[in-house]
């Protein structure tokens, strides 16, 4: 473990009163992350997390990302208790010049990770109906007057941290697609209705007896609506082309997801929001393999099936999550078969 962290720890401990650096036990770093230190303290009365924002990313790419995203993400992490208490970490503080902050520390009976979950073909839960619903309600809440959007001004770094490592990197291995994936930078980029968690990722989706609870949000701005609901759904149809035993089941989640998701919409029309998700999604897709953050999980097989499958619904985007999910099995049948 490098000292630096661990002084780091025992440094953010003494700074927001929760102990003397001496108090400190243990100091174990985390693993998963790409983006920010992540460490495991051990204080005599409890465990907490710590995690300092990185300035360059932990990817193959150059993709460098300002550390003051780690207000935004403290931010975002004390909307969601405040809008949905139960469905959130408690929070203990947060350094405005080690751009650090502490939790809690998640763990013990009935606490699973939804990727874990999903890679290992556990029976489903309904965890995709419950994160959506957990997410319109933030959104929802987001886009009602007298929010305070006033820490979620961040529309350069969620280009930074998103935009172009998605979609302006892809484009670039992509010429061809350019001119569409441009037009989704813009989307996002202009986009301002509701505030955008970012990283809506199983990974980042603890489950405490059933309710879901939502960590990891560095990339939090107000933004488009699509962007979540698109960036979730993108995991449980990459799991599908990985996972082809599965391929049914997570297909019927994303329906699942966007039913749920959709009761909450009151910001726009939920058919307009839906096909800006048709547009957005295949796009995601295709940034996963070839974008700066390609996922881990897939060969080169896997990853020319998400080619195959996602460019034609890119340039011929259908309008319902629905029509989305049947062109996704349609064509993994024919390409399995």
């Amino acid at each position: 473990m490098s000292t630096e962290l661990d002084q780091r720890c025992r440094d953010l401990v003494v700074e927001l009163g929760l102990g003397a650096a001496s108090d400190v036990s243990e100091v174990r770093p985390l693993t998963g992350g790409v983006a920010s230190d992540i460490a495991m303290v051990v204080l005599p009365d409890q465990k907490i997390c710590v995690k300092f924002a990185l300035p360059k990313l932990r990817v193959a790419a150059d993709w460098q990302a300002p550390v003051h995203r780690n207000a935004a993400e403290y931010a975002w992490l004390k909307v969601a208790a405040d809008i949905l208490p139960d469905s959130s970490v408690r929070l203990y503080g947060r350094s405005e010049t080690a751009h650090g902050f502490a939790m809690e520390f998640l763990d013990g009976q009935g606490v699973y990770l939804w990727k874990d979950a999903l890679l290992a073909e556990a029976k489903d839960r309904g965890e995709a109906a419950r994160v959506a619903d957990m997410l319109g309600q933030i959104h929802k809440a987001s886009a009602a007057n007298g929010f305070d959007t006033s820490a979620f001004q961040n529309r350069d770094d969620f280009r930074a941290l998103r935009i172009e490592p998605y979609l302006g990197y892809t484009a670039q291995n992509h010429p061809d697609l350019a001119a569409i994936l441009g037009a989704l930078e813009e989307m996002l980029y202009d986009g301002n209705a509701v505030l955008v968690h970012g990283d809506v990722s199983p990974k980042n989706i603890l489950f405490r007896d059933d309710v879901p609870l939502v960590l990891d949000a560095e990339c939090a701005t107000m933004g488009d609506a699509s962007f979540d609901p698109s960036f979730c759904l993108n995991h449980l149809v990459l799991k599908a082309i990985h996972l082809p035993g599965s391929s049914d089941s997570l297909l019927t989640q994303v329906q699942a997801f966007w039913a749920a998701y959709a009761t909450h919409i009151t910001w726009e029309a939920p058919a307009d929001l839906e096909a800006r998700i048709c547009r957005l999604l295949p796009a995601l897709m295709l940034a996963r393999v070839d974008g700066k953050s390609p996922v881990e999980y897939l060969d080169e097989a896997g990853r020319e099936t998400v080619r195959r499958v996602a460019i034609p619904l890119i340039k011929s985007p259908v309008t319902t999550v629905a029509d989305f999910a049947d062109n996704i099995a349609i064509a993994l049948k024919e390409i399995r078969s």
